[in-house]
């Protein structure tokens, strides 16, 4: 305790012998630990705001159309098309148990929707249960999702996009009402809570109306689904789930598995893989630039050690005569270092704390600036300032630390 203190007095007096460049010093390392503290807090919050976006469009999912054939197999010629069934998608269970869900799409296009004397034009899908989390169609509150026994009864419901509702029903709360789908009554059972979609195909989610599979099936006469969604139950998985589709809708439509052009696939789970990636590049850039930034004030650090050991060279020599050892010297003036480091990182990430909440506690209307969301201070963040900060303070008091311990006792006692 009595050497802490001691420690504390003689740092505190080296401080106010040189206020000013402490003052630049500790300003340096503050705006280093700022400045990296910031870049990866945006980093984090823009993976996060574009994670999010991306999972608008569901859970890790493979989206399937039918394609064309390229290679001529078995005695058939090249060209073919290729579509999908509903017996199909019980092959592929059968199959492939690596697959947690698959299930078909019918869509169509310019369906008139009339909810009192308002009338749309919008596309009306038609889909399976597990769409509500495959395909995250959650409901609002009050509302809920196509279920088993409305396929099973191929009921007339219907489930509204947040906009598609507001542009057919305004401020009405339709759950429960009717909706004429080209002529035909439907009962809305829920409307979708609204989301960040930064994926689609065929268009955004909240401007659609979904009805059961077989209600649509039996409407529009649907042969064949306009694609297929297919869920892995686990997306370590993903690639030899992917292959054996191939495989299997191979032995069903007899072409080679080798030909990629039979089923055009979007791989939403290579996808997020790809985009981490990025983001993993991102970060370490930032963390680079960050480092020099850090770099520069460790340079004023060590200055501030040289100037302070050429001050105490008369104590330093008092206290090796009096039998202080080598690595005892170098540790007082490595541990003076790691304090500036220390209290100029502290400033800085607080300062950078309070820069992220009053960011955070504003609501902008632009687009390009939502998209950036909100940065972060993770752990992760915390904990690689908190590295950086101390290889710099070891680093910017080991060189001068190194030289005091070299002081010569006898040679030191005559400095003035």
């Amino acid at each position: 305790m009595l050497k802490s203190l001691l420690f504390v007095r003689l740092f505190w007096r080296d401080a106010k012998t040189q206020k000013k460049r402490m003052a630049l010093t500790m300003l340096a390392v503050m705006w280093g630990t700022l400045s990296i503290v910031l870049l990866v807090a945006f980093g984090e919050g823009l993976q996060t705001e574009l994670t999010r976006s991306s999972r608008g469009l569901g859970e890790p999912i493979f989206i399937i159309w039918g394609g064309q054939t390229t290679i001529p197999y078995e005695g058939l010629g090249k060209g073919r098309r290729i579509r999908f069934l509903p017996e199909h998608l019980e092959i592929v269970r059968r199959k492939i148990p690596e697959i947690e869900e698959v299930a078909g799409e019918y869509t169509n296009w310019g369906s008139s929707l009339t909810y009192g004397k308002t009338t749309v034009s919008a596309r009306t899908n038609g889909v399976a249960p597990c769409y509500e989390t495959a395909r995250a169609h959650f409901p609002q509150a009050g509302g809920r999702f196509i279920n088993q026994p409305d396929m099973d009864q191929r009921r007339r419901v219907l489930f509204l996009g947040n906009q598609l509702k507001d542009d057919l029903c305004g401020d009405d709360d339709p759950i429960g009402k009717t909706v004429m789908v080209d002529n035909i009554p439907f009962t809305v059972i829920g409307i979708m809570a609204e989301k960040p979609q930064m994926g689609s195909y065929s268009g955004p989610d909240h401007g659609k109306a979904t009805i059961p599979a077989t209600t649509h099936a039996a409407i529009w006469g649907n042969t064949y689904y306009n694609n297929i969604i297919v869920k892995p139950r686990d997306t370590a998985q993903s690639e030899y789930v992917k292959r054996r589709l191939y495989e299997v809708f191979g032995e069903i439509h007899k072409f080679d598995p080798e030909d990629q052009a039979a089923l055009s696939t979007w791989d939403t789970i290579e996808g997020q893989r790809e985009m981490d990636n990025v983001f993993l590049g991102i970060k370490i850039f930032f963390i680079v630039m960050g480092f020099f930034s850090l770099s520069i004030a460790g340079q004023g650090v060590a200055n501030i050690m040289y100037a302070a050991i050429k001050k105490r060279t008369i104590e330093i020599g008092v206290k090796m005569a009096l039998g202080a050892k080598r690595r005892q010297i170098m540790g007082q003036f490595i541990l003076e270092a790691l304090l500036i480091c220390a209290i100029g990182g502290l400033i800085g990430i607080l300062v950078a704390q309070a820069a992220c909440s009053a960011y955070a506690s504003f609501e902008f209307d632009v687009e390009w600036v939502t998209m950036l969301g909100k940065p972060t201070i993770s752990v992760t963040v915390g904990l690689i300032t908190i590295i950086i900060l101390a290889f710099i303070g070891l680093t910017s008091g080991f060189f001068p630390a190194r030289r005091a311990a070299s002081v010569n006792p006898v040679e030191s006692l005559r400095y003035e």
